[in-house]
């Protein structure tokens, strides 16, 4: 692993999942997504746990704390549902929250179902770490990274992705460019390198 790599905690937060009673399909999601996306080096750290709230925190500790992920993804578990644990967990492990990522999430999720507002999904920094809840299905997590685009392909409602790179740049860690032609990263012109 180079200097400039960096690395990126996946975890998908599921009971049956982690049971093997079916195929998890969040991280290969977002492995695929990441793998269109990023035009930085990067590598994965994948974990696959169950709907367990100490669980969840330990293994976000772990990421962040020794595995040294300066981006942390989960999938799963952000629903009203008794079990839906995730946000609960997060926070719990987190030094600052970062509400403008649950508002534009449910915001794009909007677009598609009414449910959307019982999303509890977070993002909160912890250490030099971005940490966001992102939903379960592959198609909303690409919606909810990506954005909407028109029929032009021209950028309707952005997706939260466009944000982090100049999150990671704000809390210290490494600098991560994206491919623009999915997922246009924002910064001020004074934050851009070469």
């Amino acid at each position: 692993m180079s200097e400039n790599t960096i690395r990126i905690g996946l975890v998908s937060v599921s009971d049956r999942a982690s049971q093997g009673v079916y195929q998890d399909q969040g991280v290969p999601g977002l492995q695929a997504w990441l793998g269109e996306a990023l035009a930085t080096p990067w590598e994965p750290v994948v974990r696959l746990i169950p709907d367990e709230r100490p669980m969840i925190e330990h293994t976000l500790i772990e990421l962040v704390d020794h595995e040294g992920c300066s981006l942390v993804l989960t999938t799963g578990g952000t629903g009203p549902a008794p079990r839906d644990v995730t946000p609960d967990a997060t926070l719990a492990v987190a030094d600052r929250e970062m509400p403008g990522f649950g508002e534009q999430m449910r915001q794009i999720s909007l677009n598609f179902v009414p449910t959307a507002i019982l999303s509890r999904q977070v993002a909160v920094i912890r250490g030099k770490a971005l940490i966001i809840n992102l939903p379960g299905q592959p198609k909303s997590i690409r919606e909810t990274l990506e954005g909407l685009k028109d029929a032009d392909g021209k950028q309707r409602v952005h997706g939260i992705f466009a944000a982090v790179p100049y999150c990671l740049d704000l809390i210290g860690a490494p600098y991560v460019e994206t491919n623009e032609s999915l997922c246009k990263a924002f910064r001020p012109k004074s934050a851009k390198r070469g």
